[in-house]
């Protein structure tokens, strides 16, 4: 019987078909790409001087979302075929999503360097890109300065380094000078002023953006939506929700986010509970902008509903969304409902209690008159209480005339800020109320030689001779 025959490598032409990916995939399966790799290495073609395999190998390796990617990686720039023009880039892209593998990713600078890469524009892009997203804006500005030509990516990938880095006034000076823009390059911009909250500058730029007929992109139409909703600009808002509904099919998560966090502090609720209810796709970060919306404008009861129905659809709640809910439960004078999320906090969710969860319990604990139980849980806070939390001890004080609670809380209060006028009024008003004229002489005394006496109010106006 005649031997089988042999067993010949995949062609060559074949990788391009293992290592696609399927378009309802967006990453390459860990295993697929192994094998395929495996398959290379038997098949002897990454020993060949094309480096076509090299680069279909790097660039699955980019979409990897796991440590190994980046060293393999580099293991790969380290066999017989050099990297190229078209390799690098994705070396660099793929070593540097992770913080960890920051050196490995500077260490391709030098390997750039050597290569002579550093003179085609997207290969200097991925070092601009890579210095300007981990803090290091001179070291972009460096790589930038010395490419032949800058594009519009070039000038992209520089202003957003300093808006990472927190140097919005040089990315308004790139972005002024730039021969040409893009959406890209104006979202960067509106997004950095949002960011640092300059808010009408940051609107007017999109409305300068407009009126030069540049469609907006998802970032730009994000962060102006935060804008009218931090300025309560609600008419500029409803103008982006119209083009969002005209422009997008299907919204995604962060501009849902963001008409939902625009109505709920303009106080239109029930336009709020609307826009969630239609968004396809929502985060923790939506249910959020909801339920604080309406805790905050009260309707606690709501919001405790919202609150139970994220829960029952398997959304993991975080510290925000505890700080909606116990704002919404203060409100609403929900106390018992109130205790039991806050007991649950810790031991059931994972979260954990911070200052200002304390300040809602606290300022809760005394407007329902328990102060004597808002004490005890101050006592057992694991660090000492703030303004927040005093404060609202002090509130619910005065309204139920605990003159022993409030001198405990005012003193608390004025260790923070010996200057803090207000709490010396309160202190005083608690004082007159219990009919303790000498203590309110006291209190006022004192707080005229801290903090002085108080400017007498003037006004002024002009009238015709």
């Amino acid at each position: 019987m005649a031997p089988p025959p042999p067993t010949l490598p995949p062609p060559y032409h074949s990788l391009p078909n293992v290592l696609s990916l399927p378009r309802r995939h967006a990453r390459l399966p860990i295993r697929r790409l192994l094998a395929a790799h495996a398959l290379a290495v038997v098949a002897g073609h990454l020993s060949l001087p094309d480096p076509y395999t090299h680069t279909l190998l790097l660039v699955a390796y980019s979409r990897l979302e796991c440590a190994r990617g980046p060293y393999t990686l580099l293991l790969l720039l380290r066999l017989s075929v050099p990297p190229t023009r078209r390799s690098l880039p994705l070396a660099v892209s793929a070593a540097s999503s992770l913080r960890l593998h920051l050196p490995l990713a500077l260490s391709l600078h030098a390997v750039a360097v050597t290569r002579n890469l550093l003179p085609f524009a997207h290969v200097a892009n991925a070092f601009v890109s890579l210095y300007g997203k981990n803090g290091l804006p001179d070291s972009a500005r460096r790589v930038f300065d010395e490419m032949p030509t800058p594009d519009v990516i070039s000038y992209n990938a520089l202003m957003d380094g300093y808006i990472k880095a927190g140097r919005l006034g040089l990315a308004m000076k790139e972005f002024h000078r730039m021969p040409q823009r893009d959406a890209v390059s104006w979202g960067t911009v509106i997004a950095g002023c949002a960011k640092v909250g300059q808010w009408e500058e940051a609107v007017a730029l999109f409305d300068r953006m407009r009126g030069e007929g540049l469609g907006p992109d998802d970032v730009a139409l994000t962060a102006v939506l935060s804008c009218c909703a931090h300025l309560g600009a609600l008419e500029k808002g409803r103008e982006v929700h119209e083009y969002v509904m005209q422009s997008r099919s299907r919204p995604n998560v962060f501009l849902c986010t963001g008409l939902v966090d625009l109505y709920a502090k303009c106080g239109c609720v029930e336009v709020a509970q609307e826009v969630f209810d239609w968004c396809p796709v929502r985060n923790v970060f939506t249910w959020n902008a909801l339920i604080v919306g309406l805790a905050m404008h009260g309707h606690g009861t709501v919001a405790v509903k919202y609150f139970n129905r994220m829960l029952v659809e398997g959304v993991r709640p975080d510290g925000v969304t505890f700080l909606g809910v116990l704002i919404g439960c203060s409100h609403a004078g929900l106390v018992d409902m109130a205790k039991r999320i806050f007991s649950e906090m810790e031991g059931r969710y994972g979260v954990s209690r911070e200052l200002k969860h304390y300040g809602c319990m606290a300022d809760l604990l005394g407007r329902a008159g328990l102060i004597e139980e808002a004490m005890k849980m101050v006592e057992k806070m694991s660090t000492k209480g703030d303004a927040y939390v005093w404060g609202g001890i002090l509130a619910g004080c005065r309204m139920h005339g605990n003159v022993e609670a409030a001198e405990v809380a005012a003193r608390h209060l004025l260790e923070l800020n010996p200057e803090d006028g207000g709490v010396y009024s309160v202190l005083a008003g608690i004082y007159a109320d219990a009919g303790r004229w000498e203590d309110v002489a006291r209190v006022r005394k004192l707080m005229d030689q801290r903090i002085g006496r108080r400017n007498v109010g003037c006004s002024s106006i002009t009238t015709d001779q």
